[in-house]
C-alpha cells in the first residue's frame, strides 16, 4: 500500500475511521446488552468483549488528553493544575472511604481498598496530564 500524501484524502481516511469505529463501538455496546440481560451482571463481565470495550474507552480517553492539552486556551502553571487534581482526587477518594464503609455489611478495611482503588486510578491520568501540559509548556 502505498501512503496518502494529499491532505483531502487523508482527512476523508480518517471520517472514514471515524465512522468504523463509531460502528464497531455500537455493535459491542449492543453485544454487551444483549449478555446483560440474558446474563445479568456477571454474564457481561465475563465476555471478553467487555474488555475489549473498557481498554478502548481508556486508550481513547487518554489519547484525548494530549490533545484536550493542546487545545486549553489558559495556561496556568501544570504544577497548580496538579495540586488541585491531587486534592479533589483525595477528598473523592475519603468520600468513597467514608460511604464504603458506612454502608451496612462493610467495614472500614473494605472503605480503604475502594477509596486507595479510586485513587490510585484517578492519580495515574492526573500524572499524566501533568506531563503533557509540562511538555507543553517547554515546547
Amino acid at each position: 500500500m502505498e501512503k496518502i500524501k494529499d491532505e483531502r484524502l487523508q482527512l476523508e481516511n480518517l471520517k472514514n475511521i471515524r465512522i468504523t469505529f463509531i460502528v464497531q463501538t455500537l455493535g459491542i455496546i449492543g453485544i454487551l446488552l444483549y449478555d446483560l440481560i440474558n446474563h445479568g451482571m456477571d454474564g457481561l463481565t465475563d465476555n471478553p468483549v467487555w474488555f475489549v470495550f473498557i481498554l478502548t474507552g481508556v486508550i481513547n480517553a487518554y489519547l484525548s488528553m494530549s490533545i484536550s492539552v493542546e487545545h486549553e486556551k489558559t495556561k496556568r502553571s501544570p504544577v497548580t493544575r496538579l495540586y488541585i487534581s491531587l486534592g479533589v482526587i483525595t477528598l473523592i477518594s475519603l468520600l468513597f472511604v467514608t460511604f464504603t464503609a458506612l454502608t451496612n455489611g462493610y467495614n472500614v478495611m473494605d472503605g480503604l481498598l475502594v477509596g486507595g482503588i479510586v485513587f490510585v486510578c484517578s492519580v495515574i491520568p492526573a500524572f499524566y496530564m501533568y506531563g503533557l501540559r509540562q511538555k507543553e509548556r517547554d515546547e
